[in-house]
């Protein structure tokens, strides 16, 4: 099976969400199944030259499309099959997404170099799967070179990883992306109105459309998840199929994790306890044993639930003896929020702005609970993260929240979940976790039964194997 698979960011060259983490990791779970996938990305000023080559036959190539013109070049990072676009006049700048007025062509050039390799290449690709609204208009554009053999027969999947985003240009941009004699496949009243979208675009040109996990596969089909675009996602039901994200146990499982201080197994929790009193240290914290520590690693957004975390967090702080580790940054509001508690608790709660994945290995490893009360998630990996390291977490139930988190209520609970986006309920929940843990034989029967989860992305490969086939 060969696969062109396309993202705007891939882990680790360059990484704002979870997009990059996918696609790293689903690539790489497909060629271990001997699959032939190619990935392509952007080659943005921040991603290091040490270990990439230029590729001869994909140097100095001609691209055009609508009034634009200019030539590009590809690079490859050989272990990983990476190929990165260098279009330095639209890619060497110090951000991965912008607001300019190039944007539109940033991503249009994307698509239309990466539909140029194949034919360079003499590489025939059964797939071309995108992700998100970068690669939006790769569906269409596969439509418009059907007379390229090395096309003909290429079946498109488009992946929504956050239909939040969904990359909207004026109307007046469509002159400029190189879609000649397609614009009656593009959607005419919106074009009417004034704007292109860009997911809109893949959404109806794909042959199939994935999400990342499925209950949100079935939330983006409602007027509430939808976005603006459920009539759409509602039309193409029978070609929608949520498949849950995997995460790369090669990086996280604290039986071989090289970045905490300890490991540890579902056997012997030893060196999670070694982890708790590092991570506490590190914030100059009271590591003194018994107190359980939460944990949040998250985007400070409102989508992340960061607007009903204070009260409660505040509630227990001054009721319990807890410790709360924070890792995060985003909108100002937010950091001020977590930076008042720290200053209001300094021997419970310790805040570090920004992202440092050292630090967030050892806040999973290091804490008891774990906090994602998502207003939507589409699926999320912090959780299951959490899960493979013993550490409960405390969610809403949507998206790949309710699709990997079962209550502690149930027989097979690993973690507790709650239903209203309000303070009281995840109070409520937070609260919930906070007795459990008093009760030391309970706590470890629910701890056990976290660690025996599987969220590899061999399962999810095969999962997405078995879509690809049925396209081919």
């Amino acid at each position: 099976m060969r696969v062109l698979f396309v993202s705007s960011e891939v882990h680790p060259f360059a990484k704002t969400g979870g997009l990059a983490d996918v696609a790293s990791a689903l690539p790489a779970a497909l060629r271990a199944k001997g699959e032939d996938v190619v990935t392509v990305m952007p080659l943005y000023r921040s991603v290091s030259r040490a270990n990439l080559r230029p590729i001869s036959e994909l140097t100095d190539v001609e691209l055009s499309f609508g009034p634009n013109s200019g030539v590009w070049s590809a690079f490859a990072h050989d272990p990983s099959r990476t190929i990165l676009i260098d279009i330095p006049q639209l890619y060497d700048r110090d951000y991965l997404y912008g607001h300019g007025e190039d944007e539109a062509i940033r991503w249009a050039a994307l698509a239309h170099a990466s539909l140029q390799m194949p034919s360079t290449l003499g590489w025939q690709p059964h797939i071309a799967h995108c992700n998100d609204w970068q690669t939006g208009l790769i569906p269409l554009l596969i439509e418009g070179r059907r007379d390229d053999p090395m096309l003909a027969k290429t079946r498109t999947v488009m992946t929504i990883h956050n239909l939040g985003y969904q990359g909207h240009f004026g109307s007046l941009a469509v002159g400029r992306l190189g879609l000649e004699g397609l614009e009656d496949r593009l959607h005419q009243d919106h074009l009417d109105d004034g704007y292109i979208g860009f997911l809109e675009t893949g959404l109806l040109a794909a042959d199939a459309i994935t999400t990342v996990s499925p209950t949100y596969a079935e939330e983006i089909k409602t007027p509430e998840g939808g976005a603006g675009l459920d009539w759409l996602l509602a039309q193409r039901s029978s070609v929608v199929t949520g498949i849950l994200n995997g995460i790369d146990v090669d990086e996280w499982d604290p039986k071989i994790d090289t970045i905490i201080p300890a490991n540890y197994d579902s056997v012997d929790l030893t060196g999670k306890q070694e982890c708790r009193t590092t991570l506490l240290e590190g914030f100059r914290l009271d590591p003194a044993p018994g107190p359980p520590v939460v944990g949040i690693i998250t985007r400070l957004a409102y989508q992340k639930g960061i607007e009903i975390m204070e009260a409660p967090l505040r509630h227990f702080l001054h009721t319990w003896d807890l410790r709360v580790a924070v890792l995060g940054s985003g909108e100002e509001r937010y950091e001020e929020m977590f930076e008042k508690l720290a200053t209001d608790f300094p021997d419970k709660v310790g805040f570090y702005p920004g992202y440092n994945n050292d630090l967030a290995h050892l806040i999973e490893a290091g804490s008891d609970i774990f906090l994602m009360p998502s207003l939507y998630e589409p699926c999320g990996l912090n959780q299951m993260y959490s899960l493979v390291y013993g550490t409960a977490p405390v969610v809403r139930r949507v998206g790949g929240l309710a699709d990997t988190v079962i209550d502690a209520s149930l027989p097979d609970g690993n973690g507790f979940v709650f239903d209203e986006f309000s303070e009281d309920a995840l109070g409520t929940a937070l609260g919930r976790a906070l007795d459990l843990h008093t009760r030391p034989a309970a706590w470890n029967e629910l701890v056990q039964r976290a660690m025996a989860g599987s969220f590899s992305w061999g399962e999810r490969a095969d999962e997405y194997l078995d879509l690809y086939r049925s396209l081919t």
